[in-house]
């Protein structure tokens, strides 16, 4: 300033702010006019709501979606952190909202999902307990949270959760009902006995399973052991990894060129293993927990064979794994849902959140653009308008995708 400086570019740096979560009350005014004798009236067009005559918006709901489907918040812990900002929203009413909000809504959507699930040529099955707390059965009666995966290589992915009373195979049955293909599964009995009774559905295994059995008993042994190392479970344990390691290499190959690098490199591997196997089944107590590990891979032989004769086909079922986490993270937060409906409006959000997350979009900003747009039909019987909706559709607003690290 003084003539003895001059001035050089501003030192430029950042600093992150947190600012949280806040309500606003928007006020709309309809135009109402009267005619001269008094016996008509007028009004302007109005949006459609959300829920009629609520204070309920698609922000808000959207908000109360990806705080509990996403986040794993229960109801409860919204409503009161909702009333630490002077919002005064009964767990009653937010129950209700979520629970109308997807039956009216969200289930267009998620019922084009589950249209697409069966056009793939790889499906993983897996499920999860539950309790509904007024279900119509005695305190303590378990049900299950079923979940669809799409294959891993789809450009599209699905993940479809689905509510049932019960472990039945009525209900995986009629899930694949229209599914021709390869489901990955855990070794649950029921999809081998559904792939028993058709021709045009094959059930592979996972080696994720088989490897848990000797893991465990190589854990329990502890490194105190010395001779664990000379165990059948230290030795098959090391076959099973030694398989994961060269998947891990064929990852981003092509699914044909992946084949081609598991029968050459993997087979063996394989062969080996369930050879070692049978080699010692009969000197391991069968009741002992190696017994029962090598009398699982020695059952599920034929299963988990099949990611070796099709590309596409992963090693493990750990894609549904992963996307059945978050309801178990969820639920042990909740520890039960009140009614069945709540249990099926759950199943639709959180199938519409995850499927969000692995087309990359941010789960909240798809729920309200979901929660904006779907309200603008109506009734209408004819759904062809939610192909515009779904998470790979290209007209989605760019709100709705989430940034790469480089982009922020």
């Amino acid at each position: 300033p003084d003539g003895r400086y001059k001035k050089l570019p501003d030192e430029v740096y950042k600093r992150l702010e947190f600012h949280p979560a806040s309500f606003e009350v928007i006020e709309h005014h309809v135009e109402v006019y009267v005619s001269a004798d008094g016996g008509n009236f007028a009004r302007a067009e109005r949006p459609a709501d959300l829920f009629r005559n609520s204070l309920a918006t698609a922000s808000l709901v959207a908000g109360i979606y990806n705080l509990k489907y996403v986040n794993a918040q229960p109801i409860e812990r919204l409503s009161k952190e909702f009333e630490r900002s002077d919002v005064f929203l009964p767990t009653q009413t937010l129950c209700r909202w979520a629970i109308m909000g997807a039956e009216r809504y969200l289930s267009r959507v998620y019922a084009r999902m589950k249209q697409k699930l069966p056009e793939y040529h790889v499906m993983h099955a897996d499920e999860t307990v539950v309790e509904v707390r007024k279900d119509g059965r005695p305190a303590g009666a378990e049900s299950r949270m079923w979940v669809y995966h799409s294959g891993e290589l789809e450009s599209k992915p699905v993940i479809l959760y689905e509510f049932q009373k019960t472990r039945k195979k009525e209900h995986a049955r009629e899930f694949l009902k229209d599914f021709s293909g390869i489901c990955v599964t855990d070794g649950y009995q029921v999809y081998h006995s559904i792939a028993d009774e058709r021709e045009d559905l094959t059930i592979s295994g996972c080696w994720s399973h088989a490897r848990r059995g000797f893991a465990d008993v190589v854990k329990a042994a502890g490194k105190k052991d010395l001779n664990i190392r000379e165990s059948v479970a230290y030795k098959s344990l090391q076959l099973i990894q030694t398989m994961s390691r060269c998947e891990e290499k064929f990852a981003k190959l092509e699914p044909a060129e992946r084949l081609e690098a598991r029968i050459h490199h993997i087979l063996p591997l394989a062969d080996a293993f369930f050879a070692y196997l049978k080699s010692k089944e009969g000197s391991v107590v069968p009741k002992s927990a190696t017994g029962k590990a090598i009398s699982y891979c020695l059952n599920q032989e034929a299963f988990l064979r099949v990611f070796l004769t099709d590309g596409y086909v992963p090693m493990t079922n750990n894609a549904a794994e992963r996307s059945i986490r978050p309801f178990t993270v969820g639920r042990n937060n909740w520890f039960q849902i009140d009614t069945v409906s709540g249990a099926k409006a759950s199943a639709i959000a959180y199938s519409i959140a995850e499927t969000a997350k692995a087309n990359q979009l941010k789960p909240y900003e798809y729920f309200r653009y979901l929660l904006e747009e779907l309200p603008k039909h109506g009734e209408l019987e004819e759904l062809s308008y939610v192909e515009e909706l779904l998470p790979w559709s290209e007209t989605l607003p760019k709100c709705c995708y989430q940034k790469k690290e480089t982009e922020s």
